[in-house]
Order: structure tokens, then sequence, then C-alpha cells
């Protein structure tokens, strides 16, 4: 399918989740995660806050371990047309842009790059790692400054079950999909 029919398709699916549906793919997305990766104190996270009325991954979920367990954590921010990742901590104030979505008030770029895991929002992905955003292409941009060797993850309430047949050059796949039942891992063998 291509990928604006994609878009539609899982922004209704998603759309048809009830907000206990949605929170319990999150915990169950959540544990996944962990039980997987087991993140360590000192790694770095960067981690997309979830836009409610899109019914995005609670990722709350996720920031609130990872603090709790002294992983710093990074969130983006659309500076310009650019998306920089800003620290936070558990005392970081928010407010909601244009676009509704919450963000930290500080403009300060960390600056880091390295970092441990990239968690992306997504609407689908297939069975590849290719994934299909909200086509503003922040996130492939995104992608091509950090290191080789950083875990670019996305997150899903859904399994990968078609492909994405208008893939493009500059599109970067994801390392790993996690959802509610499994995690994939789009590396070779010997790359992990």
């Amino acid at each position: 399918m291509l990928k604006a029919e994609l878009r539609k398709k899982y922004m209704q699916k998603r759309k048809a989740l009830s907000t206990d549906e949605a929170f319990l793919l999150s915990e169950k997305i959540f544990e996944n995660f962990i039980n997987y990766f087991k993140p360590l104190p000192a790694q770095k996270a960067h981690i997309f806050i979830p836009i409610e009325k899109f019914k995005e991954i609670d990722t709350h979920i996720l920031i609130n371990y990872f603090l709790s367990r002294k992983i710093r954590v990074f969130v983006p921010k659309i500076a310009d047309t650019k998306l920089i990742s800003v620290e936070i901590f558990n005392d970081t104030k928010f407010e909601i842009n244009n676009w509704g979505i919450s963000e930290p008030i500080s403009n300060e770029d960390s600056g880091i790059l390295d970092f441990n895991y990239v968690i992306t929002p997504l609407l689908y992905c297939d069975n590849k790692g290719n994934r299909v955003g909200y086509g503003k292409g922040f996130y492939d941009g995104f992608f091509e400054s950090l290191p080789s060797g950083t875990k670019k993850i996305g997150v899903n309430y859904f399994n990968p079950d078609e492909n994405i047949d208008d893939v493009w050059e500059n599109d970067i796949p994801l390392d790993y999909l996690v959802t509610p039942t499994v995690v994939l891992s789009f590396l070779s063998k010997g790359l992990e």
C-alpha cells in the first residue's frame, strides 16, 4: 500500500481504540521494551511526548521509568524547521504548542546525538523497518544526524502486515519495532 493509504488506515484503527485499550496496549509495549532492551542508569533515551488527540502510545510510562532509574531523557522539539533534543527532568515545565503537542518551554538544544535509544512516533511500520509517520519528515532528518549504532526504535499498537510500496531513497528504516505482542529487529544478524 502507499504511505497515504496506510496513514489513513492506521489513523482510523488507532481512533477506534478506547482510551483504556490504548493505555493497556501502551503498558504492554513498555513491558516489552524494558524486557528486551534492559536500559541502564546513565544511558540516554530520546523519546517523543504523545499527542493525545492522535491516541499515540503513552510514552509517559517509559519517561517516568527512565527518570526514576537515572536514565537521561531527551524529547524532541521543533525549533524553526529542525527537530532539536531538549533534556528533561522531573521538574521540567511544559507548554502546548500550535499543533497541540506538549513540549518543554526550554528551546535549549542539548547538542547530544549519542543516544542509546531513539524512540520514535509512527502510524505504521512494515516488516523491513520502513515507517509511515505524519509526513513532515522531521525524523528522517534527525536520523541522518545520529551516529551509526544508535538504536532507532518505533513503537506501535499494530504488528506489520503489509508492505509500504512507496519507500523513498531518503527514508531511513528503523532498527526495531516494539508492539504489545513482539519486539522485531530489522538489523542484519551480527550487527546487534
